[in-house]
Order: C-alpha cells, then structure tokens, then sequence
C-alpha cells in the first residue's frame, strides 16, 4: 500500500485495511468477571445493572445547583456528579483576593458546610452515589460530605460515592494543585487509610485519564500516564503500611471517549488487563482489588463551538465507545459546552443520549459485543503493547511523580497536542463543521451565563456565618489540624471536626498552605 493511502489512529498505530484471523495473537477464550478481565469486571455486565447514568453538574451557588441535580434525578439520572468552581478547587473562600472573576463559573462555589447544607437540600445521602471532581481539596469536600452525611443520621457505613483525589495528573495536565507532590501524597493515603475504616464503600480516588487526554494526550498516552500514576499512588499506601487487598478495592478510574469508536474500546479493554497485571505483580491475590472499575466522560475537547448541533451525534459516538469498552459509570456532554456550561434542555439530551443507547441500542444485550473481531482484538493487543513500552520509560525513571518532577509526562502531552492540531489546520484530519463542511452563518444558540454578583452573595453569607460562630473553637480546630499533619497522625477525623463547627474551605487549605508551601 503506498504511504498515501496508509491510515493510523491519533496514537500512531497502523490501522490495516483488513484484519484476519491470524492478526490476533494471545488466548481468545477469557471470560468476562475473570482475570484479567479484559471483556469486563462482571460476568453478566449490563444484563445485570446498567452503568450509572451519572450526569457531572455544578454551577453558580449551591441553590442553584441543587434546583440542577433535584431535576436531573427527576429525569432519570442514577448518579450526580458535582463540578466545583475554581477557587473551591484551589482552596480559597470565595471573598479572598483571588477568587474574583471565577466565583461559581466552572462549577459551584462551596466554602462551608452551610453551603454543603444548600446543596444536598432534599437530598439524601444514604440513597444516592456521589461522585466529587476535586483533588487538591479533596479531603475538606470529603470531610464536609461525610459532615452532612451525619447531620442527615445517615449511617457512614452506607455513604458510597467517589471523589477524584487525583493530584498527580493534576501537575501532569490539569494545573489545579496547591502542594507539592509529596505533601500531596501524604494527605492522599489519609483518605485512604480513613475511608477503609469509617466509609468503606467510597471510592478514595478516581485514577483520571480524563483531563490527561483533554490536554492533548493520545489514547495509549491516556491509558499509560494514568496505570502509572495508579501505581504510584498503590506503592505509597503500600509504603505506609496499608493492605492493597482492601484498599484496592475502592480504586477507581476515569477515562475519556472520543471519537475513533474503535481504537476508544480496544484502550478500555487493554486498560482492565494491564491493571489486573499491575495489581497482581504488586502483591494482590484478591480479585476484586485487581478489577479496573472506571467513569467515562464523553471527550469535552472533541466538541466544537461551529455548528454545535454536530456534537449530539459526537456524544452518541463517544457514548457507544464507552459502554461497548464496559465502563461502570458514564457522563454525556452537553451539545453547547463549546459555548457555555450546558443549559437545561442540552442537559436532558445528553442524558436521552445515555437511555437511547441503554434500551434501544441493543448495545447492552450481550456482554463485550466486540470480542472476537479480529481489528478489536488486534487493536487491543496493539494499544496495550505501545501502552506498556510508555510505562516502563516511567518505571525507568523512578515511577510518575519522577517523570512529572523532571517533565517528561506534560512534554509527551504537549507534542501529542501539536501534532494532532497541526494536522487538523494541515487537513490530514478532519473535523466536520471546522475544516471541512463549514457554513457561512451559524445560527444563535441560547448559552447559559453566569453572573458576577455571586461572589458578593457568597461573600455576604461567609461574613454572617464567621459572626454567628463560635471563633475561639474554630482557631482550635484548625490548630489540631495543623498538629495532626505535623505530628505524622491521620488528618481526617481532625478536617471533619473543623468543617462541623464551620471553619471555611479556606482556613483549612490554609493550615496546609502554612505548613508545605505551594508548589509552583
């Protein structure tokens, strides 16, 4: 064939023009729910329970969110998902300095349990899943969950849900750290440590590929950097003496889906196999702490402001990718997010998305639809090799948090990123509606806007709020924190006694801003 007529995924693997019988290589007859569970962590997959219909969404102030998930549950969601806006995920209150401009933009906007209160008014814990996207806060928002949980009486034992907790993809590709990596680390195998005894059904992370590939990475990128940064965070619980065969339990991960339907399938199921391996060569003899469960978001970066109607049919692709991969939990993008945060109607769309493909599809019928077609199963084996020889150059290096330290991770995703816009402005790659298949005038599409005076709101309720408390308790509180972490003890049972007695997100990223600095 010449070199012309040649075709290769955005990772650089060659897609032939046939495949046969002989592409694949390795054993056929695995069994889904069976190591190394590439065809799926459960024998009998969706036949079973559907994937959480999980819609992430967070806006503006805690009412206004609520009114969002009071509607998405309504709609048929089995999950929420909370986006949190940036000064909460970089640990300031919403009437310091630096939160001006960002004040519930990109999520909502949560500084004490008070507001924690708003949120998950009418809500109750005990009944639904929650997953969390926040990392370098993670614990406070864990911490005022767990608060609430118990103001609720619900019963800690009962609470599920995931927060992402992820900080080491945070250096890598998404920028929302506040500590350096080893502090970071630390406060990490808290979580774990605590959750095991006191809320053992929550997932203590959520190991993200997502923002890796948003950044710009490939597929096998994906998968690698985020397997690595999972064995990183698997040897510093193991370093602090905890059991993987109980924590690895509730590892979770969070993948991407774009638009190559096959090349997308062929990473989740490479993914599950060379975390069983992983877990496994790390000293698990438990199957279950071997099982790569994952969330999937549809790829937010794979949408485009042009034509933005185009990105249903995106999602519906991306959809069908993710759950034909076995994902355990799915969020659909809304069509305008090129534009804005997703209005209602987009939010509903997105969701239809999910059902149509749920009971209409006949995608759920059978368990792992495309095993045995020879370009799957050939792609599968391809992403996992190209996958494996990224991660042993980590290995070399010492592991993630080297390889993030010295910047060899972000240097991958930055020339991933360049070479796939350069062909897309070469028109090697297409997007339609972008470089090919334009119109001249687009129409106007209602977006969702946010106002600025929501930081004086939230700004008049955090004033009220230090008045009406009790402050000498709180400077206590928030000094027994800082005790904790100095003295090495778990810091947890000291983050939720604060957030009780209403010290602010703020105070308490603070305390540890104090004691470790920030990483720049």
């Amino acid at each position: 064939m010449s070199e012309e007529n040649k075709k290769f995924t955005d990772s650089g693997i060659e897609i032939k023009q046939v495949y046969n019988p002989q592409d694949i290589t390795g054993v056929m007859d695995e069994k889904p729910g069976a190591w190394p569970f590439t065809r799926g962590v459960q024998p009998d997959m969706y036949r079973g329970k559907l994937w959480t219909m999980r819609q992430y969404a967070g806006f503006s102030t805690a009412e206004e969110s609520n009114k969002r998930y009071h509607y998405l549950l309504s709609q048929g969601v089995s999950g929420l998902s909370v986006a949190f806006d940036l000064p909460t995920q970089i640990g300031y209150d919403s009437d310091h300095p630096l939160a001006e401009g960002e004040v519930g933009k990109v999520g909502v906007a949560v500084d004490s349990i008070e507001d924690m209160q708003i949120l998950f008014n009418g809500i109750k814990l005990e009944e639904v899943s929650t997953s969390m996207t926040i990392n370098a806060t993670g614990y406070i928002l864990l911490a005022l969950y767990v608060a609430l949980a118990k103001q609720q009486g619900a019963d800690l034992k009962k609470i599920s849900g995931t927060i992402q907790n992820d900080i080491l993809k945070e250096y890598a590709a998404r920028g929302t750290y506040i500590y350096p990596p080893k502090p970071s680390m630390r406060i990490i195998t808290d979580i774990f440590e605590w959750c095991s005894k006191e809320v053992p059904k929550w997932n203590t992370i959520s190991i993200s590929g997502y923002h890796i590939r948003e950044a710009g990475s490939t597929a096998v990128q994906e998968i690698a950097f985020t397997l690595s940064n999972g064995k990183a965070y698997v040897k510093a619980a193991q370093e602090k003496g905890l059991d993987i065969n109980v924590f690895g339990k509730r590892l979770s991960f969070f993948f991407n889906s774009h638009n190559n339907m096959f090349e997308e399938v062929a990473k989740f199921r490479a993914a599950r196999r060379m975390w069983a391996k992983i877990m496994k060569d790390l000293g698990a003899t438990d199957p279950k702490a071997m099982m790569l469960r994952f969330h999937t978001q549809t790829g937010g970066s794979t949408l485009t402001a042009q034509q933005p109607l185009n990105n249903i049919s995106r999602v519906t692709i991306q959809t069908m990718a993710a759950v034909l991969g076995g994902t355990q939990s799915l969020h659909t993008n809304g069509y305008d997010e090129a534009l804005s945060l997703p209005t209602e109607e987009a939010a509903r769309i997105a969701l239809r998305t999910q059902q149509i493909v749920a009971f209409e599809s006949g995608a759920t019928d059978t368990v792992d639809p495309l095993a045995g077609s020879y370009y799957v199963e050939t792609m599968t084996q391809q992403v996992e090799e190209a996958a494996w020889k990224l991660m042993e150059k980590i290995d070399a290096m010492g592991g993630s948090v080297t390889a993030i330290e010295q910047g060899f991770i972000q240097n991958e995703i930055a020339r991933s990123a360049y070479e796939y816009q350069r062909n897309i402005e070469n028109n090697e790659k297409i997007i339609v509606g972008v470089n090919k298949f334009q119109i001249k005038e687009e129409e106007h599409m209602q977006v969702m806007k946010i106002d600025d005076s929501i930081r004086v709101t939230q700004s008049e309720k955090l004033a009220k709020m230090r008045a009406s408390r009790d402050q000498a308790k709180c400077d206590q509180l928030l000094q027994i924190v800082s005790d904790k972490a100095t003295s090495g003890e778990n810091i947890m049972p000291a983050v939720v006694e604060a957030v009780e007695h209403k010290c602010t997100l703020g105070e308490i990223a603070d305390v540890f801003r104090e004691l470790y600095g920030e990483y720049k």
